[in-house]
């Protein structure tokens, strides 16, 4: 193994799921059953693959999040269980594609979709779920709801095809970066916590603090994600530690070590990289050359960042039991790092 330095420790925020489980317990029930009922079909295999992930074991935070902020405005009625399993639903559809984009092998530390159905499978039902995800938002009768999902299954799209363009180019920058993960990751956090205070009634000024809540909590999340794969387990990251690498996917910890590296080590993360050149050998260089420059901590401090303009997005809420959750989920995507 390659000399890794451990990350550094001193002020990551410890948290938990626990609250936001718990003060959603009941919806997320309700959102469970619609889930299955909705993966259902005549046709056999869209049940199968769709169930495969769905039951994988997944936290379900960002329907999660829709319940939540629902619940902080003191939303009564059905739609905003509609909303989160619309939001799970493409959630779940963006793993499934994404797993064939990238040739995965595993999704939640199992055999993906692909691995056993074949890519077609995997493709065709998460174009399902797509469309039953539309289904339950035009059900909510919001218009402003389905306005912010369907943007924002725009945005994840175009934030994958932008990943894919800067895919193995080692001249792309940190803003690229942060604009590929507010894209494919960010947006949908984003989306989740704003239908929540829409389907509520709240006002547009609150409506825009959730979203500015989930944004920053998704870059936060996507960041860490990229440390753990140079710096955690398989357990931790639900895939092979080392995907990103071996995909020839430039994210924040080897953009940092390339921008700092000589002209050497910026010839190696090219062959890597660019040419391929990726074997178990090369990914422990590559973990080492990361170490060296601080790649990994540097990533986890912008994490923090990020983390800290989400809690700042709440300052306009009241102390309550869901203010606090939402701040605990905050702290549990950075505490990650073990």
């Amino acid at each position: 193994m390659g000399a890794v330095t451990p990350l550094v420790k001193e002020n990551k925020p410890s948290g938990s799921v626990k609250p936001i489980v718990d003060l959603t317990k009941a919806d997320m029930e309700r959102v469970n059953a619609l889930i299955l009922s909705k993966a259902g079909s005549d046709v056999e295999m869209i049940p199968e693959v769709a169930n495969h992930l769905i039951s994988s074991g997944g936290k379900r935070l960002r329907p999660m999040l829709t319940l939540a902020t629902a619940q902080m405005f003191g939303y009564q009625g059905d739609s905003h269980v509609r909303l989160a399993t619309s939001v799970e639903f493409m959630h779940t559809a963006t793993l499934l594609h994404d797993d064939v984009v990238d040739e995965s092998d595993l999704r939640r530390g199992k055999s993906s979709a692909r691995m056993i159905w074949g890519n077609q499978a995997s493709v065709l039902v998460g174009d399902f779920l797509l469309g039953q995800a539309f289904r339950m938002m035009v059900e909510t009768g919001s218009m402003e709801a389905l306005r912010v999902l369907s943007d924002a299954a725009a945005l994840i799209a175009e934030g994958e095809v932008f990943q894919l363009a800067v895919s193995k180019k080692m001249e792309t920058t940190k803003d690229d970066y942060i604009a590929v993960i507010r894209g494919k990751t960010a947006e949908l956090f984003a989306a989740a916590a704003e239908v929540g205070p829409i389907i509520a009634g709240a006002s547009a000024e609150e409506q825009q603090a959730l979203r500015n809540y989930g944004m920053n909590l998704g870059l936060a999340f996507q960041l860490v994600d990229d440390v753990l794969d140079y710096g955690g387990s398989s357990a931790d990251l639900g895939k092979n530690v080392g995907d990103d690498f071996r995909e020839g996917k430039i994210t924040m910890p080897v953009i940092l070590a390339y921008q700092h590296g000589d002209d050497a080590e910026k010839a190696f993360w090219r062959k890597a990289m660019e040419d391929g050149e990726n074997d178990d050998a090369a990914l422990e260089k590559a973990r080492t050359l990361i170490a060296r420059h601080n790649a990994l901590n540097a990533s986890v401090s912008l994490a923090l960042e990020y983390g800290e303009a989400a809690r700042r997005a709440l300052a306009f809420a009241p102390d309550t039991p869901v203010r606090d959750a939402l701040m605990d989920v905050v702290d549990f995507c950075i505490a990650r790092i073990s």
